[in-house]
């Protein structure tokens, strides 16, 4: 990461207001503790699961970030790459720097992250694009009625890409210019829904941390939820994501996947928020600060590692699949 832009690291570094959400994403992993069982004659464990219909060779997937092409020059591109040789999920975000049927040439598999806009025309033109490049599930997110603080892009001046970098997934479709993404406070449970007059991809909610509101999503006949905070980058002060885990998964019930995103680092993070509900996980900064240091190599590298690391724990804990994660795995431990 020598040759990353001290601002641009910032910007992928921070968080909303003074950061105590980004930091309590990780802090809370580090009050929860593992309750190992042995002698289970597990053989060598088996991560993988089925997710949305699709088989996957472990429960990492890649959370949709902005920009990579401010952490290197192939940008998404070399992130869909490693995607694809790893075989997990990258999902991208709409505010990438690369068009979606480019990352989509790679053969990596994707999902599409949606801020719905005023425009609901525009909205459509956008989920229709996606689907069309191939992408197999729309990630909506939801916790962004405005933008977020964000106090480290503010002292910097970070307020626009520089030259030669721009959103492409946001180019008009008539006109060829590049729209600002707006965020829209009226976005309402209804205009989610409404999504279905114009996919048949399955929809995500991302941004969901009360259990009412996974309730809600069920009700609504939703695909899924990701249980995000947005990395602490829109409200600071609140939850922690796997504090607001087990109280969501309750609330569905297994009846969708449940998916979690925030302070996940090891495979003792991921073990702990699937024995607490988790269906499976995203990581965002760990694939951004792997890009920064080399590119597809560096985010295979990191994606490679942790899936390693997650067989080790399952293994030193006596899960022979993700199955044998119950929730009693877990303990809470308090200073």
């Amino acid at each position: 990461m020598a040759g990353l832009d001290p601002v641009h690291r910032d910007f992928f570094a921070g968080g909303a207001g003074e950061e105590r959400t980004v930091r309590a994403n990780a802090a809370a992993f580090d009050r929860l503790r593992l309750l190992p069982r042995v002698l289970r004659a597990t053989g060598t464990p088996d991560p993988g699961l089925t997710l949305l219909g699709a088989a996957l060779p472990g429960p990492v997937l890649i959370a949709p970030t902005a920009f990579h092409r401010l952490a290197h020059p192939d940008g998404e591109v070399a992130t869909a790459r490693a995607a694809r040789d790893t075989g997990t999920v990258l999902t991208v975000s709409m505010a990438a720097t690369t068009p979606i049927e480019r990352i989509a040439d790679t053969g990596a598999r994707l999902w599409f992250q949606l801020y719905p806009q005023p425009d609901r025309d525009f909205t459509a033109h956008l989920v229709e694009r996606a689907e069309a490049a191939g992408v197999t599930a729309l990630v909506v997110t939801v916790d962004s009625p405005v933008f977020g603080r964000r106090e480290r892009d503010l002292r910097n001046g970070f307020l626009d890409l520089p030259a030669g970098l721009v959103c492409e997934n946001l180019r008009d479709p008539a006109t060829g210019r590049i729209r600002d993404i707006v965020m829209d406070p009226s976005l309402g449970w209804d205009d989610v829904v409404r999504l279905r007059t114009t996919t048949r991809l399955p929809i995500l909610v991302k941004g969901v941390l009360h259990p009412a509101d996974a309730a809600e999503a069920v009700a609504r006949g939703l695909d899924g939820v990701i249980v995000s905070n947005h990395g602490g980058r829109q409200l600071d002060g609140a939850v922690a994501t796997i504090d607001a885990l087990p109280a969501v998964a309750a609330a569905v019930r297994g009846r969708i996947p449940v998916l979690l995103d925030g302070g996940v680092r090891r495979g003792a993070d991921v073990v702990t928020a699937l024995a607490r509900g988790a269906s499976a996980v995203l990581i965002g900064r760990p694939v951004l600060w792997g890009l920064a240091a080399g590119g597809r190599d560096g985010v295979a590298g990191v994606l490679t590692e942790l899936h390693e690391d997650v067989v080790r724990v399952m293994a030193l804990c006596g899960a022979a699949t993700l199955a044998d994660l119950p929730p009693d795995l877990v303990r809470e431990v308090r200073p």
